[in-house]
């Protein structure tokens, strides 16, 4: 039986966090059920969900998400077994590549092996959770380290120290290319993508969905996929509108190399070949209010959750047939008090589906 849609919120990395956080308590009054927390090269996101764990009681907490090069496997393991300790059990590990651009431009790490790296670190993760002695020799993670793998040959197979709360925490992974998307359907409780049309998804990741799911072990249960999106209750101001425009105009042109945009490649196999060649030339050479404008209406409409209350229905009924069951909000609402009073709309309108 498919689960309900679940009513999560995104807490930017920049800017007004501790005002956020405290309205949390108001958020969680009006049916906020879960909070995840990005992290790309700003301040590190495990500290902002620590911080938010010791204040709620409730609350989901979630990474969206750390990437799988900066922090060793064990490493991650050890953060996401900590944070699922200090918020009892309200944990989810939201895990991804990033790209080239900040891996090996802000850690100087080189990027290489997104899919067998991400695969490794799961597969690690929840031994280190099931306290298993960790002896792992993969392609790209070898623990201990070996004197033949470069070691000094003093390391020892080790367990964790601490009894989880949970022995499997749930792991959410970030992915849009076909690939990742078949190993996400395969090996993860959760999918995070970004910019994703409803109508289009099929025909974007229909074939590395069913090679996934092909392999997928049934004790996963169902595939949730965990869309972030920006979201108003009735017409939103113009400047929301733009930012969502300006952000597709970003990703779609901007974010990455010519030939190496996620994005752009995303864009293509949504149908929108000739936009996104158009927003990319666009933006590379600096004309940035020209290629937004040149980003497709139909995509703007589908990646945000904007309209008044039979609007909203709809587009959650479209999102839900997507196979969306958890909303990661991004209210766009000029005040904080309407930014809670629509997140009230929009609990009572999933509220409403579930009774249905």
């Amino acid at each position: 039986m498919s689960a309900p849609m679940k009513l999560g919120m995104i807490i930017n990395y920049a800017g007004e966090f501790a005002e956020t956080v405290d309205l949390l308590v108001a958020y969680e009054q009006a049916g906020l059920e879960l909070v995840g927390i990005p992290e790309a090269y700003s301040f590190d996101a495990v500290s902002q969900l620590g911080y938010i764990a010791a204040k709620t009681e409730r609350l989901e907490i979630m990474s969206a998400i750390l990437q799988v090069y900066s922090r060793t496997p064990a490493l991650l393991a050890m953060t996401a077994a900590g944070l699922d300790h200090v918020s009892n059990g309200r944990f989810t590990l939201g895990l991804g590549a990033s790209g080239p651009q900040v891996v090996e431009g802000f850690h100087g790490v080189k990027y290489d092996a997104p899919i067998g790296r991400t695969r490794e670190v799961v597969e690690i993760c929840r031994k280190i959770w099931k306290r298993e002695v960790l002896d792992h020799a993969g392609q790209y993670y070898k623990a201990p380290l070996t004197k033949e793998d470069g070691g000094t040959g003093l390391g020892k197979p080790l367990k964790l120290i601490n009894h989880p709360v949970r022995s499997d925490i749930p792991v959410s992974i970030a992915a849009l290319g076909e690939k990742n998307v078949a190993l996400v359907a395969e090996i993860s409780q959760g999918w995070q993508p970004l910019f994703f049309h409803p109508e289009k998804a099929a025909q974007a990741w229909g074939d590395a969905l069913e090679e996934g799911f092909s392999k997928r072990a049934p004790e996963l249960g169902e595939l949730d996929i965990q869309l972030q999106i920006p979201f108003s209750v009735g017409e939103p101001a113009p400047e929301a509108v733009a930012a969502v425009r300006n952000q597709l105009a970003l990703y779609i042109g901007g974010m990455g190399a010519r030939d190496k945009n996620f994005y752009n490649q995303l864009a293509c196999r949504y149908g929108y070949e000739t936009e996104a060649k158009d927003i990319q030339d666009l933006y590379l050479s600096g004309r940035k209010a020209e290629a937004a404008a040149a980003v497709p209406q139909d995509l703007v409409d589908a990646v945000a959750l904007f309209g008044d209350e039979d609007q909203l229905r709809v587009k959650l009924d479209a999102l839900y047939a997507g196979g969306v069951r958890t909303l990661l909000t991004s209210p766009v609402a000029p005040d904080d008090a309407d930014k809670v009073e629509h997140m009230r709309i929009l609990a009572g309108l999933l509220a409403e589906r579930r009774s249905a």
